[in-house]
């Protein structure tokens, strides 16, 4: 798998933009606008919406979940991964990133919805009008102040970049040329520099693209598997999973959340699959600390979902370095 992947094998998702343009995208577009509309808005979406976004579901969502049914969640969820989860660290931050070709082949880690100020601050998400699972399902929200931005120029001697901003961001570089989407904003708007602008297309990617939720490993799981926060969230995707799976979930004992999670254990060719913690966790996200907790695929190398338990350096809590 390609360093440049943000989750495991090859999930037929969100990848890194094709410098040729890509499935969908309009030859005419500013690089990096992605699939051909206004440059900033975020693919035919209002800036503010959130689709699914129930309650506390992250920016845009309401507080006030359900208690009971936050743990019939955490149960299935358990029975899905095979894991309570409560046997994982509740101090730790969770994430759930999508991944896989999909992202490469309609730009859409170099769009320029990523870049908004109201984005980058995590005041609006990033919104991207593609059903993972079918048409009329969810489409993914994404955090991009939780995001991570790759800045390949910071370890060349040349860049696009004017030279306060390069280096005023290898200051809060974590590795890599990974730069926080939290940390760039507020140096975006001190040196007064829109990313957007197509003097710096080429700079920047989107290594990192994390769904929108509120950093526990419930709600990365919520958003990593488009359960919602109530039951009529849940989804019948028609899909049966296979019989290990079928064995695994027969322990869910509410009906509708055990069909939405079969989706989940299919045999990949309409559903997606599970993936082994060996291919979960991207080259750069091993070396920064992070680790695996579960992920999906689908069968056609289209996308992936991993959600994954952030390290201080990724999430900000670590001392800068030396």
């Amino acid at each position: 798998m390609s360093n440049e992947q943000i989750n495991f094998a090859s999930l037929q998702a969100l990848s890194v933009g094709d410098p040729v343009g890509g499935l969908g995208s309009d030859p005419g577009a500013v690089p990096g606008a992605g699939l051909g509309r206004e440059p900033g808005v975020g693919l035919g979406r209002e800036p503010g919406f959130v689709p699914g976004s129930g309650p506390g579901s992250g920016p845009g969502g309401e507080p006030g979940n359900d208690p009971g049914w936050d743990r019939l969640l955490a149960e299935g969820f358990a029975a899905l991964i095979g894991r309570p989860l409560e046997e994982y660290g509740t101090d730790a931050v969770y994430a759930a990133g999508i991944g896989g070709n999909l992202m490469y082949e309609t730009d859409f880690r170099q769009d320029l919805a990523w870049v908004r100020p109201e984005a980058l601050s995590g005041a609006e998400p990033v919104v991207w009008d593609c059903p993972l699972f079918g048409e009329g399902d969810k489409v993914p929200a994404f955090d991009a102040s939780r995001s991570l931005f790759e800045f390949p120029a910071l370890s060349c001697a040349r860049t696009a970049l004017p030279p306060e901003l390069a280096e005023a961001l290898a200051a809060v570089e974590i590795g890599h040329g990974m730069v926080r989407g939290a940390d760039l904003a507020p140096l975006l708007a001190a040196h007064a520099v829109d990313l957007a602008d197509p003097a710096h297309a080429g700079t920047w990617t989107v290594y990192h693209a994390v769904l929108v939720s509120d950093g526990s490993l419930l709600g990365a799981l919520k958003a990593a598997l488009v359960t919602g926060d109530r039951p009529e969230d849940l989804i019948d995707f028609g899909t049966e999973p296979d019989e290990e799976g079928a064995e695994e979930l027969a322990a869910v004992a509410h009906d509708g959340l055990r069909t939405h999670l079969g989706h989940f254990r299919s045999d990949g060719d309409v559903g997606m699959v599970t993936v082994t913690e060996e291919g979960l966790v991207p080259g750069v996200l091993h070396e920064l600390g992070c680790a695996p907790v579960a992920g999906w695929e689908d069968g056609h190398g289209q996308i992936d979902i991993a959600v994954l338990r952030l390290s201080d350096r990724v999430t900000g809590r670590a001392p800068r370095r030396a």
